[in-house]
C-alpha cells in the first residue's frame, strides 16, 4: 500500500507548502485537491498553469502523484479534470456520489451519470472512483453494492472511506469484505461519534476516533489491496488552522498508518 495525504489538509496554504509538509511527514505520495473553496491547488479553470508546477513539485519532493479529488460529476468539469490528470500523470480521480440518500430515483440517476463519466475515463485511460458519502445517493454498503453491480467499466472503482461507512452506522472493517475486489482507492481518516460531519480536523487524525483502523488496514492487506491510502482531512482552512496544526495532523496520522502496516505485516 502507498501512503499519501490529500493536499486539502493544507488548503489554506499554497501547493508548494503542501508538498513540502507532506514530504516531511514521511508519506510516499500526495493526492492533489481540486476542491473549490477548500484549496487553490489544482484550480481546474487554469489547470494548464497548475500542471507544470505539480509535476515540478512531485519530482522535487519525490512524492508520487497518487490521485486527484474533484467532487463534481458535472461532465464539463470532469472532462477538464481528466485532461489535467493526463497532463500531470495522475492516475485516479475521486469524486462524490451526488444525489440524496433514499430519495426515489436518485441512485439510478447517479449511476447513469457515473456510467457516462466512466466512458470518458476509459477514453483518457484514467480511473474514476466514487465513495459512499453521508447524505448522498450512495451512502452505505447496500447502496455501494447497487452502484458496483450496475457499473462494470474497467475504468470505475470504489474509493473506500471508513469514516462515511462508520457514520452510516456500519462497521467499516466488516463492510470491507463485501466490496474489497472493487476498491481502487482508499480515503482514510478517523471519526468520533456518528454525527453527519467528520468532526474537528484533529479528531480526523488516525487514532483519535472510534474506528478500528488497524483492523481496517489488516483486512485491506488480507484482500491483497496495494493501492493508495490517502489521508483526507477537511476543515482546516475554514477553521483557520495554523501550518503547525496541519503538520501535526499529517505526521501523527503517518505514524499511525505506518504502525498499522507493520502490525499486519504489510510493511
Amino acid at each position: 500500500m502507498k501512503l499519501g495525504a490529500n493536499s486539502v489538509l493544507f488548503g489554506a496554504f499554497d501547493m508548494a507548502t503542501a508538498f513540502r509538509c507532506v514530504k516531511m511527514a514521511g508519506y510516499d505520495g500526495i493526492e492533489i485537491s481540486a476542491i473549490n473553496g477548500m484549496s487553490e491547488h489544482l484550480v481546474l479553470e487554469r489547470w494548464q498553469e497548475c500542471a507544470p508546477e505539480i509535476k515540478k513539485l512531485s519530482a522535487e519532493y519525490e512524492l508520487e502523484l497518487l490521485a486527484m479529488e474533484q467532487p463534481s460529476q458535472d461532465p464539463e468539469i470532469m472532462e477538464i479534470a481528466m485532461q489535467a490528470a493526463i497532463e500531470t500523470g495522475i492516475p485516479i480521480i475521486n469524486c462524490g456520489p451526488g444525489g440524496k440518500s433514499d430519495e426515489p430515483g436518485s441512485i439510478e440517476e447517479r449511476i447513469e451519470s457515473l456510467g457516462k463519466l466512466c466512458e470518458r475515463a476509459e477514453h483518457y485511460g484514467v480511473t474514476l472512483c466514487v465513495k459512499a458519502h453521508v447524505g448522498g445517493a450512495i451512502y452505505n454498503t447496500p447502496t455501494t453494492l447497487t452502484a458496483l453491480e450496475a457499473i462494470t467499466s474497467p475504468a470505475f472503482g470504489l474509493d473506500m472511506d471508513p469514516s462515511h461507512i462508520h457514520r452510516a452506522n456500519e462497521n467499516p472493517v466488516e463492510a470491507l469484505s463485501q466490496v474489497a475486489d472493487r476498491i481502487k482507492h482508499v480515503h482514510i481518516r478517523d471519526c468520533k461519534g456518528r454525527q453527519r460531519g467528520p468532526g474537528e480536523p484533529e479528531d480526523q487524525a488516525n487514532g483519535r476516533g472510534d474506528i478500528d483502523l488497524l483492523g481496517y488496514i489488516r483486512v485491506l492487506k488480507e484482500k491483497g489491496y496495494t493501492g493508495p491510502v490517502d489521508l483526507e482531512v477537511i476543515g482546516t482552512k475554514s477553521k483557520g488552522y495554523s501550518l503547525e496544526q496541519c503538520c501535526t495532523i499529517a505526521a501523527e496520522t503517518r505514524g499511525h498508518m505506518q504502525a498499522c502496516l507493520q502490525a499486519c505485516g504489510a510493511r
